[in-house]
């Protein structure tokens, strides 16, 4: 990443910058749990991800879920026997090879994602209303030069139908031949 001049008059403290995104972040961590408020009584935030995953994705191995969400493997079982369990996923043979199982949502966890995401996006989008223009226009300057320095692509606009897995960067083909 190529380096930036600091303007004048400015000051290059690391300090205020990481301050200031970690109140960002306690922000964003609020808005996740009201996001999940509604279903709170049967998806944890970890499940949460795990139906993400499975949205973004579709059909994966057992072995590629947990590897795409940096857990073991049997806690990534355990997590998809309580989703099973809540109707928001199934098993379903591999096509291709029948010794093997595909993980992959329910219309119901298909829903459930969505929901989610419309309750999270409308949220942010209120906070982000109360900003003025240019401040909007920093914002996204500053968090699309955070974005890329941490290595996490940049979410769907809001008319692409497609969830994106929320906080995590992956190398999605090989994530999924894993």
């Amino acid at each position: 990443m190529p380096e930036r001049a600091t303007p004048a008059g400015a000051t290059d403290d690391v300090d205020a910058v990481t301050r200031a995104v970690l109140t960002a972040s306690r922000l964003l961590v609020a808005v996740s749990a009201r996001s999940l408020a509604e279903v709170e009584e049967r998806v944890t935030l970890p499940q949460f991800r795990m139906l993400v995953v499975l949205s973004s994705r579709g059909a994966t191995k057992l072995v590629a879920l947990a590897e795409l969400l940096q857990v073991a493997p049997s806690t990534a079982m355990r997590m998809v026997d309580r989703l099973i369990a809540a109707g928001l996923a199934d098993r379903k043979a591999n096509p291709d090879n029948r010794r093997e199982t595909l993980l992959q949502l329910t219309e119901e966890g298909q829903r459930t994602v969505a929901d989610v995401t419309a309750r999270r996006r409308a949220e942010i989008a209120a906070i982000v209303e109360r900003l003025t223009p240019t401040q909007r226009l920093a914002l996204v300057e500053a968090l699309a030069a955070f974005n890329e320095a941490g290595g996490e692509p940049p979410a769907p606009a809001r008319d692409n139908a497609e969830p994106h897995p929320l906080g995590w960067a992956v190398d999605v083909p090989a994530a999924r031949d894993a």
